[in-house]
């Protein structure tokens, strides 16, 4: 009895132990179940991830190749700006230069037959070379009043102009020289009235050349301050 009773108590505890164990087995399966899943996800998170880095780093490179372009670009412009900035600044100084040279270059006169103003001049029995005694400008001080010469001061390109004045019943006749040869006239034959002409010429001069005017022989001029017989020019540019 008591060894039927012992066996039954063995086999209770046996059971009891393999239940127990089996439990186990399952509850650790369970769990390993739960986390293969978790892995599971957390792969396709890893992945996902990985694959958002990716897309990053290629855009990325894309900025880096975007933004070295850029510098580039910006270089160049930098290169560029300072190398106008440089031409400016040479052809300021170049500028400055001439104008401090033409400084000196300024020639420009202007002047009435008469320093009273009002009177005739002529007739003459020769070609007279008439002296513009009235100077309203002399910038250069190249024209003589005592001569009535312009003496050019620097080779360039040069404008004159001359006005003569007569009254009716005379005959006025002017001629602008240069050097001693005729460049241009005026000419007015006996009229009926007041009678003006003026005349103008562009001539290239070197230094030393001289321009006067001549008042024909047998004729005269009149000058008064409503219509001058005057003389002027100045230089255009020097050469």
């Amino acid at each position: 009895m008591k060894i039927k009773t012992m066996a039954v108590l063995l086999l209770v505890l046996l059971l009891c132990a393999g239940s127990s164990i089996a439990q186990d087995v399952l509850s650790t399966t369970a769990n390993i179940i739960a986390e293969l899943e978790k892995l599971k996800l957390m792969d396709g998170r890893i992945q996902k991830l990985e694959e958002t880095l990716t897309k990053v780093l290629s855009e990325n490179e894309a900025l880096k190749t975007e933004v070295r372009d850029s510098q580039n670009k910006l270089e160049t412009v930098q290169k560029e700006s300072q190398a106008l900035k440089t031409l400016v600044q040479d052809s300021q100084s170049k500028i400055e230069s001439l104008q401090k040279e033409n400084e000196g270059k300024k020639v420009a006169f202007s002047a009435g037959l008469l320093d009273s103003g009002t009177g005739n001049s002529g007739p003459f029995s020769y070609y007279k070379t008439l002296e513009y005694k009235k100077v309203f400008s002399n910038i250069g001080n190249a024209y003589d009043s005592n001569t009535g010469i312009f003496t050019a001061p620097v080779r360039g390109v040069y404008y004159f102009r001359f006005y003569g004045h007569c009254h009716g019943g005379t005959t006025m006749a002017i001629t602008l020289m240069k050097n001693g040869q005729s460049q241009c006239s005026v000419h007015s034959a006996r009229p009926v009235s007041n009678s003006n002409g003026s005349n103008g010429v562009i001539l290239i001069l070197e230094i030393g050349d001289k321009i006067y005017t001549h008042l024909w022989k047998d004729t005269w001029v009149y000058d008064d301050p409503a219509s001058y017989t005057s003389f002027s020019g100045f230089l255009i540019f020097p050469l």
